[in-house]
């Protein structure tokens, strides 16, 4: 079930954190940014399964970290053109895929919730009226809470469906 909600989604008390990424990502901009400064493993670690694997966009890649954290990294946007350059942009096509793949690890690692940004609309430069209709179509028949902070508050824990 898919509940939209306005906070900090550092504070969520989901169970994993997805967010949209692009192969090779340095991390150096948005969420993704906020995510390396808390959890700078995750970065280093993300890079160096991105080296050893090659992945495609549209895939996933879920990292485990100390406290119970999971972050969910979604391959949404074209990788760099070469180390230390920003990421290419997100393809809805991309967000279509990882977004299928991240109901599938949802299903297959048994998570009870999750929490996501408005996916691919900020450094992505995606429409988000074009990216919900995947979150739902893709999340929406899921029986956990699925929460999309759709509004950026820092600092403030969200109202979320979570025992």
């Amino acid at each position: 079930m898919i509940h939209e909600v306005s906070g900090d989604i550092l504070l969520t008390r989901a169970q994993a954190i997805a967010h949209g990424v692009a192969a090779n990502d340095d991390f150096k901009q948005g969420l993704a940014l906020a995510i390396r400064e808390q959890w700078p493993a995750m970065s280093k670690d993300f890079r160096h399964w991105c080296h050893n694997t090659n992945p495609k966009a549209g895939s996933v890649w879920m990292w485990g970290g100390t406290g119970g954290h999971r972050i969910v990294n979604l391959l949404t946007q074209d990788a760099p053109p070469a180390a230390g350059q920003h990421p290419g942009p997100a393809h809805i096509e991309h967000v279509n895929h990882a977004l299928r793949a991240l109901h599938q690890l949802i299903e297959k690692e048994g998570l009870t919730s999750v929490a996501l940004p408005r996916l691919a609309t900020g450094v992505g430069h995606l429409n988000w009226d074009d990216v919900r209709p995947l979150i739902e179509k893709h999340l929406g028949g899921l029986s956990i809470p699925v929460i999309v902070y759709t509004e950026y508050k820092q600092g403030q824990q969200a109202s979320e469906p979570i025992d």
